[in-house]
């Protein structure tokens, strides 16, 4: 088999696969409202407790038709044209619940990627590394870089992100800043810069988790604010009413805030770390490992809200560019036709 890797910047015609049956687990909310716009029936586990293995549609965004709930118990049943893995231990859960049937073997599969590699990085090995008959699909070229992937197969498809519409108007000279749990994961999301940032700019913390975080941190609310857990719609209205966006995150994949907020319209700041740098364009903001740099252009972007607002319509320009669900939704169907054909 051999995957064509994505190439976001150019204009593909799109490929008309059939409709198919693709089962996948409710994982990433953002990821898999993208996913499930597409023409293919998602099969989506779900239980009564919807824990992490049958958590079926989202209830906080509006999915499409297409998004449908399945009982594990009636999965032997079901017809099934290929199974969309996200964790090691689904590989060994599918073929339970498909009533025997392996992904790999009995039915088409893929494993998506989501997350930068932990531990002994670059030499941390997939876990899928020793096989081939399951390609594995990375989120970023930097995951697909630092990935020890063996002998799979691999393919990299972009995120492709559901607009949000031009929102951007900048009106509180804040920061916004979009972790969750930046308590409990600490240096990997750069908690630890809040306090440095926070003296250059005064900083709004979204996300899960966030509650806690100002006191933690010894910061008071002219320096930090909180704000819990925000349903998806008034986060996006809230962040678009800050200067600007912060992303200190070190290590993992490249957030979907991000691109978020440059969809909304706002200038963006960054650690050039893991895909950030690639995702930022120079006249959209910053992204360097120069964390004094990055204090510097917070500090003037608050106080200049017409270059910082310039700056925001290129972000959104270069979101839509690169990061559009069409093309999302084009590189999945090319990739499902490879794998079942």
């Amino acid at each position: 088999m051999t995957l064509q890797r994505s190439r976001p910047a150019e204009r593909r015609e799109p490929r008309r696969p059939s409709t198919l049956r693709v089962l996948l687990w409710h994982v990433h909310g953002s990821w898999t409202t993208s996913f499930v716009q597409g023409r293919h029936r998602c099969l989506l586990p779900v239980d009564a407790d919807r824990g992490p293995d049958g958590r079926g549609r989202a209830r906080t965004w509006d999915w499409p038709g297409g998004a449908v709930e399945v009982a594990p118990e009636r999965l032997a049943h079901e017809p099934v044209d290929a199974v969309v893995l996200q964790r090691p231990h689904e590989l060994d859960l599918a073929e339970r619940w498909l009533g025997g049937r392996r992904p790999g073997r009995d039915v088409p599969a893929v494993y998506v990627e989501h997350n930068a590699p932990r531990g002994g990085v670059p030499d941390t090995r997939h876990p899928l590394a020793e096989q081939s008959a399951i390609p594995i699909v990375h989120v970023t070229h930097f995951n697909d870089l630092f990935w020890d992937s063996g002998r799979a197969p691999t393919a990299v498809v972009e995120h492709g992100v559901l607009d949000p519409g031009h929102r951007y108007t900048g009106e509180v000279e804040r920061a916004g800043v979009v972790v969750n749990e930046p308590l409990r994961r600490g240096r990997v999301t750069g908690t630890d810069l809040l306090a440095g940032f926070s003296r250059a700019a005064a900083l709004d913390l979204f996300g899960m988790g966030t509650a806690g975080a100002p006191a933690a941190l010894g910061l008071p609310p002219e320096r930090l604010r909180a704000y819990e857990d925000l349903p998806q719609h008034r986060l996006h209205a809230e962040l678009a009413r800050r200067r600007v966006y912060l992303h200190p995150v070190r290590w993992t994949s490249l957030g979907l805030s991000l691109i978020e907020a440059m969809l909304l319209g706002m200038p963006v700041l960054a650690l050039a770390a893991t895909e950030a740098g690639e995702a930022i364009p120079l006249d959209a903001g910053l992204a360097t490992t120069r964390v004094d740099a990055l204090h510097r252009a917070l500090g003037e972007l608050v106080r200049d809200p017409a270059r910082a607002a310039e700056q925001g319509r290129a972000a959104r320009r270069a979101a839509l560019r690169r990061y559009s669900v069409d093309r999302f939704l084009d590189d999945w169907d090319r990739i499902l036709q490879e794998v079942t054909r």
